[in-house]
Formats: structure tokens, C-alpha cells, sequence
């Protein structure tokens, strides 16, 4: 069984996080400065009551009789608390022989086109450990990107107004950086293990560095671009930041409006229709705030039982940097254009030149990931190369026949020559728009709701249910 380390460098940074913004906030106080002590409170307490409300959902704490747990994530000290609580869980195994295990199927990687079905015996311990790993995989993604990032792109924005960086200002600075590429790491980790749920995922040590860089280059970059911008134009970045927001927050519900699929139902059996609207709120939510800084790994589909789009697309991705790598480039000419004698020592071409590199770099690092370094790339539909280049032939495609028109001479048009068309050779079919469709999958993955249930059977071959979306096809019996 694996040491619990993610949880701990979860909680690392939660605490590090809360505990040098609280004392930043403090010298903000010290030296009157209300409206940014205000503001550095806000991006953190908000993450932070969002944070033991999804513990406290995982964990279905309400529905069980646990008052001091209940009170310590009132005082936000929840996550100490699961923390602890899971490496006490990870001392105990061995020690006390478990009466129920559950049986577990996985499929391996396929070689040379065959996949294994292993089956492996898991306790009762590792199945709640494994319930900590994905509350707090959840949590540090709500932490980056609702707390964080606003919080680096505030703190650095008050760097360039005051143009000095002070120690406390500073380390918070790192540990949100810190922060937000871990949880983008989490993220990306947590979409490979939804998406191929039936499959034993084995994320090398490669794979982990070039999510580390490519996340790096891409969230500095853009938090860099946003406080450049509105260091100049103030005004005019709200509604640069709103309408960025108000996209992502809408394409999911427009795609599930356009779908006409029933309202979901199968979040959670004790939420009322108003409860599950508010769920699903939150999720969207959180959805745009990801996209607002990085490409979000987890694509929700409201219309999937669960809310999670298992399908690679890689038109979308190649879309989405692309418009991004555009939209970078136009508010940094507009921060050229109108910048002011506040950056008379900077090299502003060369700035500009650095950061439009910088994102490139990222986009280079995510390419390695996914051409050579995916634990799954072996089960992709189709390359990344050959999506990419369909996508931008397409794009060239719709420019040409755009211009076509005011290339064409004037006169009559030539008559068509009959063609005649020969029929395809067998065997022979189009895979380049698999990445498109939504290919079914069976796999069932349910993202917010990853509770136990343990319940003893007479027999000893009884189906029953297991962890949610992790351990299908399990069969409880004695041990």
C-alpha cells in the first residue's frame, strides 16, 4: 500500500498558504491598507469554507453522527484533521485482520494488442485511504484555481503598484504558484484516472515532471499577461475577465440545453432538485475558473451520468491554445501600446517576446506529455500529431474557402467534367475524426461522490458495491 504523501502535500500547502496570507493580511493592517487586507481575506477564507464543505460532502459527515469532526471543519481545521486521520488509517494496516475484502479487476496496459484482466484483493483500510486520496485530490484542484490564483494575481498585481517585492508578500506569492500547479497536476491526474477507470494506471516520474513544467510555464505566464494588462487598462480588465468566465461557465450548461437530456438525478439521493442545481453550479464553476488560467483537464458533460466527458478531444485542446495564445498576444500589444513612463526600465519588447515564448514552451511540454510520456497514449484513438494536423488543415481549409470568392474571376464559370467515384477498398476507414466523437464507454465514475460501503453479506459470493468509481466489478467475501 502506498505512503499517503499526496494528502500530506496537500494539507502542506493549504496550511502554508492560510498561514502566510493570514500574516500578510495582518501587516496590510498595520499599514491601512483595508481594500488589499480585505481582498488577500477573501482568497482565502472563501477556498477554505469550499474546502471543508467538500470534505464534508466526500465524508458524508452529515448523514453520520460525528459532531467533533463537524466542529473542527467549522474552525477550517478539517483538512489537519483528515490528514491525520489517514495516516493513522495507513499504520494500522497489518495489524488487525480485516473480516471483508473486496475483489477488484483491472485491465493492464495493452502490448501487442492484448490487455490482461488482473484481479487484486483490497481491504477495508486501503479503500478508505483511498476515499481520503480522492477528497483531497478534489480539494487541492478547488484550492489552486478559487483561491490561489486569484490570490498570486492579486499580490503580484500590488508588486507592480508598489514596484517592491516584501518577504511576506513574496513567500506567498511562491507557495500560491506552488499551489496552483499542484492542484493543475491533481487535475490532470485525476481526468487520466476517470477517463480510463477500467485500466491499471501506472503515472511515471517523467510524466509528473512534464505536467510540472508545462502547468508552470502555462499559469505564469497568463497570470503575468492578466496583471500587465490591468496595470494599465483597469477598467477595461473586468470585462476581459468576466466574459472569459461567463464562456466556460455557460458552454456546459448550452452543450446540455442543446442535448435535451433529463436534469441529473444520480448525484446524490438525499439532494432536492435545488440541491443538485446548486451541485452542479459549483461544478461549472469551478470548470471556469480552471479555463480562465490553464487548459482544464476534466471536461464536464452535464448530459453524462458522470458529468465528466471521457472522450479525447483534441480539436477542442488545439482550439482552446490556440485562441489563448491569441488572446495573450493582443493584451500584451495593448499593454505595449498604452504602457507608461511606470516602465521606462523595462525592455518591453523583449518582455513581450519572453512571455509569448514562455506559453509556447508550455504548449512544447504539453506535447511531450501527451505524444510520450501519457500512461495511456496506448489506448488513444488517435495520435495527438494526427488530430492537431487535422485540425489546423481544417482550420487552413475554412480560410481558403473563405477567400475563395474574391479570388474567383468574373465570367461564366466552366462546365464540370462528370467524375465518376470509385467506391473505398475494403478495410479501409477514416479515423481522423475519432477524437471528436464520444466514443461509449461503460466505465462508471462518479466524480463527487467517492463514499465506502462496507456491508456484510450471508454468502460469501455476494456482488456488492465497492468504492465508487474506482473499484468496479467487486465481489465482497470473507476473508
Amino acid at each position: 500500500m502506498r505512503l499517503p504523501s499526496s494528502i500530506f502535500v496537500s494539507v502542506s500547502l493549504f496550511t502554508a498558504e492560510t498561514t502566510a496570507a493570514l500574516y500578510l493580511s495582518s501587516t496590510y493592517r498595520s499599514a491601512g491598507d483595508q481594500i488589499w487586507q480585505g481582498l488577500t481575506l477573501l482568497f482565502t477564507l472563501v477556498p477554505s469554507v469550499l474546502v471543508q464543505l467538500t470534505l464534508t460532502f466526500i465524508h458524508r459527515d452529515l448523514s453520520r453522527d460525528r459532531p467533533l469532526i463537524l466542529l473542527l471543519h467549522i474552525l477550517q481545521l478539517g483538512p489537519i484533521v483528515r490528514c491525520l486521520e489517514a495516516f493513522c488509517i495507513y499504520g494500522s494496516v497489518g495489524r488487525v485482520e480485516e473480516p471483508y475484502v473486496s475483489i477488484t479487476r483491472k485491465k493492464q496496459m495493452p502490448r501487442g494488442g492484448h490487455s490482461e484482466e488482473v484481479e487484486r484483493q483490497v481491504g477495508q483500510a486501503e479503500g478508505k485511504l483511498f476515499t481520503h486520496r480522492a477528497a483531497f485530490a478534489r480539494t487541492s484542484v478547488i484550492q489552486a484555481f478559487l483561491g490561489s490564483a486569484p490570490q498570486l494575481t492579486l499580490q503580484l498585481y500590488i508588486c507592480v503598484l508598489q514596484q517592491g517585492v516584501s518577504i511576506g508578500r513574496g513567500t506567498l506569492m511562491v507557495i500560491s504558484l506552488l499551489s496552483i500547479v499542484y492542484g493543475a497536476l491533481r487535475c490532470n491526474i485525476l481526468a487520466i484516472k476517470i477517463k480510463y477507470d477500467d485500466y491499471e494506471v501506472d503515472v511515471r516520474p517523467m510524466a509528473y515532471l512534464c505536467i510540472f513544467l508545462w502547468r508552470s510555464f502555462e499559469i505564469a505566464t497568463r497570470v503575468v499577461v492578466l496583471v500587465l494588462f490591468s496595470s494599465v487598462l483597469q477598467l477595461w480588465v473586468l470585462p476581459v475577465v468576466l466574459l472569459n468566465f461567463l464562456v466556460f461557465f455557460l458552454y456546459p450548461w448550452i452543450l446540455f440545453w442543446q442535448s435535451h437530456s433529463p436534469f441529473p438525478e444520480n448525484i446524490e439521493k438525499t439532494l432536492t432538485r435545488v440541491g443538485t442545481t446548486i451541485v452542479l453550479c459549483l461544478l461549472t464553476f469551478l470548470y471556469a475558473g480552471i479555463n480562465m488560467f490553464c487548459w482544464s483537464a476534466v471536461q464536464v458533460k452535464l448530459n453524462d451520468p458522470d458529468l465528466i466527458n471521457k472522450s479525447q478531444n483534441w480539436y477542442r485542446m488545439a482550439v482552446y491554445y490556440m485562441l489563448r495564445f491569441v488572446e495573450n498576444a493582443s493584451l500584451l500589444l495593448l499593454w505595449y501600446i498604452y504602457k507608461t513612463d511606470f516602465y521606462k526600465f523595462i525592455c518591453a519588447p523583449l518582455l513581450v517576446l519572453q512571455l509569448l515564448v514562455a506559453y509556447a514552451i508550455a504548449i512544447f511540454f504539453m506535447l511531450v506529455f501527451y505524444q510520450f510520456c501519457h500512461p495511456c497514449r496506448r489506448l488513444f484513438s488517435s495520435s495527438m500529431t494526427n488530430g492537431l494536423w487535422n485540425c489546423s488543415s481544417l482550420l487552413c481549409l475554412v480560410c481558403t474557402s473563405s477567400a475563395s470568392p474574391q479570388n474567383r474571376p468574373m465570367g461564366k464559370s466552366p462546365r464540370p467534367s462528370p467524375t465518376r467515384t470509385e467506391p473505398p477498398p475494403d478495410g479501409t476507414h477514416d479515423t481522423a475524426s475519432d477524437s471528436t466523437d464520444d466514443l461509449p464507454n461503460e466505465t462508471t465514475y462518479d466524480m463527487l461522490n467517492d463514499t465506502i460501503y462496507d456491508t456484510p453479506t450471508e454468502t460469501g459470493n455476494n456482488i456488492c458495491g465497492g468504492i465508487n468509481g474506482d473499484f468496479n466489478h467487486s465481489v465482497s467475501c470473507n476473508a
